[in-house]
């Protein structure tokens, strides 16, 4: 059976890389570029960061930072707008998974026309994006180097995966210089979201020796830092680790898809407007005990990975303590302890439930739930 394996054509890793990053920019011989990014950074003074960078190797830039926490179709509109408006050759993202996502969203639009909506699903893209440089700024969602696009459809009130070889950009940057003194919450929420990468990634019924390797070497980071992340917020080496996890886990990811806790958190985020990551923490050992009927050797390994010693456990022994050191982890770092903290209600249920089972991301989940399955993992979590 053969497999493709997605990845940037450049992935800048360490303290200090955004230095590279831009002169990587300049070397490219791009003119003017639109930085996608959120107020916060704005505010915080980061974005004219970067511009003054570019701004000292000739790049000219203009900011679009409209980008909503759960990035909407509106957002990619007004900033493909301001990227025609004044005529941008490149885009580069700054920030988490949001300003990653709309930049995606911009950048593809660009180069293919029509709406954003018109390329949910897999591969549905004819070109490639506009040239895009990801600068990160969290440790978590692997977005600056994956083919996954994640835009909120405000009318019909659902996330749409757009899984996509066009959309991986041109060049990742993970510099932990620039993921300090973030909040604890933001911390917890992304490392979360992951270990949920790595997880998904190993149960997944495509997954590869490749993808394992790193699913693996994810889930044995995060178990050994995110604590220390979220507690020291200004630990560079907690920090650095953390980038490296989560950049691994999106190596998994990227190539072997996902599964169910991704599909039924973006019904969530896209229904309530919620936190992606603490979605993901909360619905991560529910479906995990789903899947420990047909994959619980996988789930030992997970456990075994995230500091179990499993001598001697059956593979179901191993399987439900891996839910435990999932359940630990979530505890020690401040994630909620169910989905009506959050805000869902059970009413909802049975929509989100229908809309869960038509998102992309199910499709490699190791065991094919139907929707009353789907109603139940939901209904455990609340």
């Amino acid at each position: 059976m053969s497999s493709a394996f997605f990845i940037p054509t450049v992935n800048l890793m360490g303290a200090g890389c955004l230095t590279e990053a831009v002169d990587a920019i300049q070397a490219h011989g791009f003119k003017k570029a639109l930085i996608v990014t959120d107020k916060v950074l704005s505010q915080i003074g980061m974005v004219q960061q970067v511009a003054d960078l570019l701004t000292a190797r000739n790049v000219a830039s203009v900011v679009f930072d409209g980008t909503q926490p759960n990035p909407t179709i509106d957002n990619v509109r007004a900033g493909l707008d301001l990227l025609h408006t004044q005529q941008c050759d490149c885009v580069v993202s700054l920030g988490g998974g949001s300003p990653h996502d709309c930049a995606k969203g911009i950048a593809l639009v660009a180069a293919n026309g029509g709406e954003i909506a018109d390329y949910e699903g897999v591969d549905q893209s004819a070109k490639p994006q506009l040239p895009l440089i990801a600068i990160n700024t969290t440790a978590g969602t692997a977005s600056e180097m994956t083919r996954f696009c994640i835009i909120t459809d405000e009318a019909r009130h659902i996330k749409m995966a757009i899984v996509d070889k066009h959309t991986t950009p041109l060049m990742s940057v993970n510099d932990p210089e620039l993921m300090l003194a973030k909040p604890a919450s933001l911390t917890a929420a992304t490392g979360m979201d992951a270990l949920t990468h790595a997880i998904e990634a190993y149960v997944s019924t495509a997954a590869t020796p490749i993808t394992d390797a790193v699913a693996i070497k994810a889930m044995e980071l995060i178990q050994a830092h995110l604590r220390t992340a979220v507690n020291e917020g200004q630990n560079i080496a907690a920090r650095e680790q953390m980038a490296y996890a989560q950049f691994m886990a999106g190596m998994a990811f990227n190539n072997a898809s996902l599964g169910y806790v991704h599909a039924m958190a973006h019904q969530l985020g896209g229904f309530y407007d919620l936190p992606h990551g603490v979605c993901n923490a909360v619905l991560l050992p529910h479906v995990q005990r789903y899947n420990a009927q047909v994959c619980p050797a996988r789930l030992r390994d997970v456990a075994k990975a995230m500091g179990v010693d499993v001598t001697g456990l059956s593979e179901e022994a191993g399987a439900e303590a891996a839910l435990v050191a999932i359940q630990t982890l979530s505890q020690d770092v401040g994630i909620p302890a169910g989905l009506t903290e959050l805000g869902a209600k059970e009413e909802d249920i049975a929509v989100l439930a229908e809309n869960a089972l038509k998102d992309a991301c199910g499709f490699t989940n190791p065991k094919q739930a139907t929707h009353d399955e789907i109603v139940a993992i939901f209904k455990a979590a609340m």
